[in-house]
């Protein structure tokens, strides 16, 4: 069977991806940031994993309001980077896991979810980035990956509860596929922000110091928060948290924090990520 290798939980912000592009990652703004995620890179080198499963949200690039799936799971081929208003970004294909995505889907199905199952499709920011925090701009991606799409844009959001959920059969899946690839669970998102309305420009440090302490394992008080929990502590962006709820729920119970990585700059954002292994 397939093997989890560990769960990795990170921010997304577009504008680390900018900062990548225009070279700015040395400078006096970002250089402790992305300092920061130098032992997750060498973790995620030693690793060495052979798919990355990775669980985010779309930005009104591939989904609009018109038409926003709870939960969708690609199953293509090669998943191309979207264009979001300056041209799609530089930087290989991503290929896809395409075997265990679709055993992921059915597992889905078995347990009486109804997600979106996507062919064809293009992938944003959500992904683009956490991929180049752990892996950096290979001309080629060293792993196949599995896009798990949430949807944490236009209410209804689903609860913690039920993120908890998927992730639980993201578990069953991994470890009832056949064959022995290495896999590494990415949950993305956050941390608090909030990006419109009268908090605009809201951080909340000490929530999310907390948040990076507590998933590891003080997750149940994380899981059993409503959404309105979420948009009050982290802001209405922030609730993207719920997403790192997928990765934590396929580990173990009790796991082992190996990095962890905290930068609230002046902009619209906390930003950080953790890296767990099984206890």
């Amino acid at each position: 069977m397939a093997q989890i290798i560990g769960g990795v939980g990170t921010s997304h912000v577009p504008s680390i991806g900018v900062a990548i592009d225009k070279g700015l990652v040395d400078t006096p703004d970002w250089k402790p940031f992305f300092d920061g995620y130098i032992p997750g890179k060498q973790w995620m080198a030693d690793k060495k994993p052979d798919i990355a499963v990775v669980i985010f949200n779309d930005h009104g690039n591939t989904f609009f309001l018109d038409r926003v799936p709870t939960f969708a799971v690609g199953v293509a081929e090669t998943y191309k980077p979207v264009d979001e208003g300056w041209g799609p970004r530089a930087g290989p294909d991503f290929k896809g896991a395409t075997d265990l995505s679709w055993h992921f889907v059915d597992k889905l199905v078995e347990s009486h979810f109804d997600p979106l199952v996507c062919r064809e499709i293009e992938v944003d920011h959500g992904l683009q980035v956490p991929m180049e925090l752990f892996f950096g701009r290979p001309e080629n991606w060293p792993v196949k990956v599995v896009p798990i799409w949430v949807n944490t844009i236009q209410y209804p959001i689903p609860t913690p509860q039920r993120c908890w959920e998927m992730g639980k059969v993201l578990r069953e899946a991994i470890e009832s596929f056949p064959g022995d690839d290495r896999v590494v669970i990415m949950g993305t998102g956050g941390l608090s922000h909030q990006l419109q309305g009268s908090r605009a420009g809201f951080i909340n440090r000490e929530a999310d110091e907390a948040w990076l302490d507590g998933i590891a394992n003080d997750y149940e008080k994380y899981r059993d928060m409503s959404r309105e929990d979420y948009v009050e502590q982290f802001g209405s962006e922030g609730a993207e948290l719920i997403m790192w709820l997928v990765m934590r729920a396929a580990m173990n119970p009790q796991v082992e924090v190996k990095h962890r990585h905290y930068y609230a700059p002046a902009s619209m954002t906390g930003a950080g990520m953790v890296v767990l292994e099984n206890a």
